[in-house]
């Protein structure tokens, strides 16, 4: 995290509601105003790219009488285990026992707690060092008020699990009881605070913590957004309209209250475009249960204008981002002379690869309630984004932001979806039309399809000069795809530095000789944010063309690779293009060359490169510096006789600095391998006469338990200095995955893919 950590006494503030009389409480990186170092491009707000911009987090702990240690997490849960972790870091510098650690969950709000999206892989590498030196600031202010109640020097008290000890005399003291003395004592300078060594380390990087929400989920105690229920609550569901821009026509509400439970049939009117956050507008039915506002919507019999995107169709697209990406676009990387490196070049090749749109698709499809007292508006919903969602729900129903309260609930997912505050806005807008009343929207899974921002489309063109012994001298690569822009700005055609800074301008290449170029792609949905964002077809092009290009000069595709990152070195990513690093200085994150051929390396001697198959196996391999951690991925496929296709085997090794939770790390691994198998073989949104095409998970199709991969081993490799900084661990694990298998099916069929899914394509 850029800057200094910030810590506070704000005991006597009354900052943190219910700690109670007698409390200590620390503000970690305390709430400030127009620190960002940055401003976004032209043209966008500063709550766009990326959602909340500024990034000066603030976390408040306190430690109760009784000795209850809490932490106010201000990222959402959704099953990374952010909460966990960050309490472990905070417990292991405290010298708290596990066992008296609680964490509650801060509603939004800006002001308080700063920057509060959980996003970009970020909560616990910015985290990491706030709460370290929270901790250990805590623990010296404990031992001093322990030294200064029975009159002896600092020096000679020392926290350990949970009690102050005087080491010559024994006596010890609870923390509890030195909660109300430490809370008169100012914050000691950061030289006096000692950190741990990492030999001192009890919690962080051990598997032994479980989740501290685990005996709520497996109990069924645990509420999530779809779960809020309020008193007198009413049910909302919508019809949206279909094709993104579009406005009702016609409706019959007369039907749709003929419905038993039905109470009101309320319009609400689509937003401008570019929509930014706003829902797309429609007609809600209110009933009293969800089922009867479902019936009222089918009675609608709603007819639509369709608006500036009728026209939209996949395929048509596709042709317009190929013959885009056929022809030089704008300049985002120049390195060497690629014009005069391709004619004396010994071996050309090219090629062309392209990923459909995506859904999100978390399995709990977004879902608030909301409701309005005495001017004052609360929200519950499993939202990735709360400050975001009350400053928009302020704006939307007139109300100051202070008099909004958004509740985060546990999230079933969420993958970028949830960091969109839509589906919570349309629940204060129905409230607001019932008289405040609580109500709450669901969507259906048809919903979340039909009316989603999606994961962009996208063309990559990449074309390669070789020398004589096969080495790229030259290197073109042309992206083509609507940015995320697209949604803050009107008619961007061009990606923005964050989206080409995953994976393209700051991609790693040992090529004397480069030029990467981004043509115009206009958008026709709504595009946002989805694991890994645009990492996902750089890395899919890049590295399938890599596999190509050792397959044309006959070389193995593992040895190939490591050629082509070339030898261990630091790189600056400034020198390679505009590079933007989620408000970071990308200076303080060189990338490690060395670090990235480390896990490829790990990851194929998991998997045992280079043995024996069996016929219709294939093995295959792809890495992916992203999120400041560096992933490596192997896998094996089986290719029946008829083109079915399974995956029995996944080795995926992980460099992500120091781990703290490294079950966690490796259940993030291991979801997503399963998720990258989804979008290699099956997952795909297509569009006709600007409707989504998918309806379900009958048409959407993710992983189900056959056709995951069965085998998945993830192996974390120790970065080479414990001092580095963490890196991200919720979505560097996605990108190598597909590169990984679609090169595997090249090994066992011949066959190159270079166009997703795979399904279909297979078949003799």
């Amino acid at each position: 995290m850029r800057g200094q950590v910030e810590i506070a006494n704000v005991s006597r503030r009354g900052f943190l509601a219910g700690a109670g009389a007698g409390a200590f409480v620390l503000a970690v990186g305390l709430p400030r105003r127009g620190l960002a170092q940055e401003e976004p491009p032209k043209g966008f707000g500063r709550d766009a790219m990326p959602n909340g911009w500024r990034d000066d987090p603030t976390l408040f702990v306190s430690i109760a009488p009784d000795g209850a240690v809490t932490l106010t997490c201000t990222r959402a849960e959704m099953g990374q285990g952010v909460r966990t972790s960050i309490a472990m870091v905070l417990a292991d510098e405290l010298e708290a026992d596990w066992a008296h650690v609680r964490v509650a969950q801060a509603n939004g709000d800006e002001e308080k707690y700063g920057n509060q999206d959980t996003d970009g892989s970020r909560s616990l590498r910015h985290f990491f060092m706030p709460m370290r030196r929270a901790g250990a600031a805590a623990r010296t202010m404990l031992e001093q008020a322990a030294a200064k109640s029975w009159g002896v020097p600092a020096g000679e008290v020392r926290a350990r699990n949970h009690l102050l000890v005087h080491q010559p005399s024994g006596r010890t003291m609870g923390f509890g009881q030195a909660a109300g003395a430490a809370a008169a004592l100012p914050v000691p300078d950061r030289e006096t605070v000692r950190l741990k060594q990492p030999g001192e380390f009890r919690y962080i990087g051990s598997d032994a913590i479980g989740l501290v929400d685990n005996q709520d989920i497996t109990t069924g105690k645990a509420i999530y957004g779809i779960d809020v229920r309020l008193e007198g609550m009413l049910y909302a569901v919508i019809a949206r309209p279909p094709v993104f821009g579009g406005k009702v026509a016609s409706h019959d509400a007369a039907a749709a209250m003929k419905v038993p439970g039905v109470v009101k049939v309320v319009v609400i009117d689509p937003p401008p475009i570019p929509s930014e956050f706003e829902p797309l507008g429609g007609v809600a039915v209110i009933a009293r249960n969800t089922w009867a506002a479902m019936q009222g919507r089918e009675a609608l019999k709603a007819t639509w204008d369709d608006g500036p995107n009728a026209s939209y169709d996949s395929d048509a697209y596709r042709a317009q981002l190929e013959e885009a990406a056929r022809k030089p676009g704008k300049l985002v990387r120049e390195q060497g002379t690629v014009e005069k490196a391709f004619p004396g070049a010994a071996k050309r090749v090219e090629a062309e690869y392209y990923i459909p749109h995506l859904a999100q698709a978390p399995l709990e499809p977004p879902a608030a309630a909301a409701r309005i007292t005495n001017g004052k508006c609360e929200a519950w919903a499993c939202t990735q984004a709360p400050q975001v969602t009350r400053l928009r729900l302020a704006k939307r129903l007139g109300l100051k932001p202070e008099d909004v309260t958004v509740h985060v609930t546990l999230l079933g997912g969420g993958f970028g979806r949830k960091s969109k505050p839509d589906y919570v806005l349309e629940a204060g807008i129905l409230s607001q039309a019932m008289g405040g009343a609580p109500v709450k929207v669901t969507w259906t899974r048809d919903d979340d399809l039909h009316h989603g921002y999606y994961h962009t489309v996208s063309v990559e063109r990449l074309e390669a000069g070789l020398d004589a012994k096969g080495k790229p001298v030259a290197w073109l690569h042309r992206t083509a795809a609507p940015t995320i822009g697209s949604i803050f700005a009107p008619d961007p055609k061009h990606e923005l530095p964050f989206e080409l800074g995953m994976g393209l301008t700051n991609l790693v290449l040992d090529v004397p000789n480069i030029r990467m170029e981004n043509p115009e792609a206009p958008a026709h949905v709504r595009i946002g944010w989805y694991r890994s964002v645009s990492n996902i077809p750089h890395a899919f092009a890049t590295q399938s063309f890599i596999a190509e290009l050792a397959h044309a000069v006959g070389r193995d595709p593992k040895d190939y690779l490591l050629e082509v990152i070339g030898p261990a070195r630091l790189v600056d990513p400034t020198e390679l293009g505009d590079v933007w690093n989620y408000g970071e200085d990308p200076k303080l994150y060189p990338i490690d060359a060395g670090r990235l051929r480390k896990v490829v390396e790990v990851a194929a001697e998991g998997i045992g490169w280079g043995r024996q198959v069996p016929k219709g196996h294939g093995l295959g391999i792809a890495a992916h510096y992203s999120f400041v951690s560096y992933v490596a991925v192997a896998a094996e496929v089986a290719v029946g006789p008829d083109g079915s296709l399974s995956i029995p085997r996944v080795d995926i090794a992980v460099d992500c600095g120091p781990q703290v939770n490294p079950d966690r790390v490796r259940s993030q691994m291991e979801g997503a391998v399963v998720m990258g198998a989804g979008q290699a073989v099956s997952a795909a949104i297509s569009f006709k006469q600007g409707r989504a095409q998918q309806d379900n998970f009958d048409t959407y199709l993710i992983p189900r338990i056959d056709s995951a991969p069965r085998d998945i081993r993830v192996h974390l490799v120790a970065p080479p200095r414990p001092d580095l900084p963490l890196g991200g661990v919720g979505e560097p694990g996605l990108p190598p995955v597909t590169p990984a298998i679609v090169n595997a099916v090249f090994a066992a069929t011949g066959k190159r893919i270079r166009q997703l899914p795979i399904a279909g394509q297979l078949a003799t």
